[in-house]
C-alpha cells in the first residue's frame, strides 16, 4: 500500500527554508578533533649551519641540499671533509643515484670541459646558469657559486636530462630538521679500557708474573 505524500502546513515553509539555509553556510567547527595542518619546513639560519659545520671544521659555505623528484636522500652516503659536501640520492623504485658535490672551485665557458673533469673526453654547453656536462657515461649540471662549484650527477641512460635539471634547480640551504643528517655531531672515540692497569695506584700496567713463571 502506497502512502500518501502529507503536505506540510503553509506556516512551517517560511521557517524550514531559513533553517536549511542556516544548514548549509553555517562553518564546520575544526577546533574539535580536526587535526592541525602541518607546518611548513623552515630553513635553518645561517648561524646554525655556521655553528654546525664549524665544529667539523667544514666550511658552511658548502652546505646545500637539493630536492630531486622522486628520490630520497641516503643518509649513510653524506660525505663532509676538507674537500667538500657529498650527498647522494636514491630513486627506490628504480635503483638510480643522483649525487650532490659542493666543492671550492670556479668554471668558466673555457674551461668547463677541463675543470673537475670526470671524463678524458667530455662535451659542454651553457643551461641558463649552469653548464651541463657529458662523458664517460656520465651527466652533469655544474653551477658556480661564490668561490665553490656544485656538481648534480647521474649515470646517463638511468636519469633523464629533464629530472637532472629539475634537481639541480631545487639546490637550497637545509631545512633545521636536516641538519643533523646533512652535518652529523663529530663522533668521538671511546677510550680503550685496559685490563691490565690496577684499580689502584699510580696506574703502572700489572706485569706480575704467575706461579707458572
Amino acid at each position: 500500500m502506497i502512502r500518501a505524500v502529507r503536505a506540510l502546513p503553509l506556516l512551517l515553509l517560511p521557517a524550514l527554508s531559513l533553517l536549511l539555509a542556516g544548514c548549509g553556510t553555517e562553518k564546520a567547527d575544526t577546533g574539535a578533533g580536526t587535526p592541525e595542518a602541518s607546518s611548513s619546513p623552515v630553513t635553518a639560519t645561517s648561524a646554525e649551519i655556521t655553528s654546525r659545520a664549524r665544529s667539523l671544521g667544514f666550511d658552511p659555505d658548502l652546505v646545500h641540499v637539493i630536492d630531486p623528484p622522486g628520490f630520497t636522500l641516503a643518509e649513510q652516503s653524506v660525505g663532509v671533509s676538507d674537500v667538500g659536501l657529498s650527498i647522494a640520492y636514491t630513486d627506490l623504485k628504480t635503483g638510480a643515484v643522483i649525487t650532490l658535490r659542493v666543492e671550492p672551485g670556479a668554471m668558466t665557458d673555457a674551461n668547463c670541459t677541463t675543470q673537475a673533469a670526470f671524463s678524458s673526453h667530455m662535451t659542454c654547453v651553457r643551461d641558463g646558469n649552469a653548464w651541463y656536462r657529458t662523458g664517460g657515461g656520465t651527466i652533469e649540471y655544474v653551477m658556480a657559486q661564490k668561490g665553490h662549484l656544485v656538481h648534480v650527477d647521474a649515470e646517463q641512460g638511468k636519469v633523464t636530462r629533464a629530472v637532472l635539471r629539475k634537481s639541480a634547480q631545487s639546490l637550497r640551504r637545509p631545512y633545521k630538521s636536516e641538519l643533523p643528517v646533512v652535518l652529523p655531531p663529530a663522533r668521538t672515540a671511546a677510550p680503550v679500557e685496559r685490563g691490565d692497569l690496577p684499580t689502584n695506584g699510580d696506574g703502572a700496567p700489572n706485569n706480575e708474573v704467575g706461579k707458572g713463571g
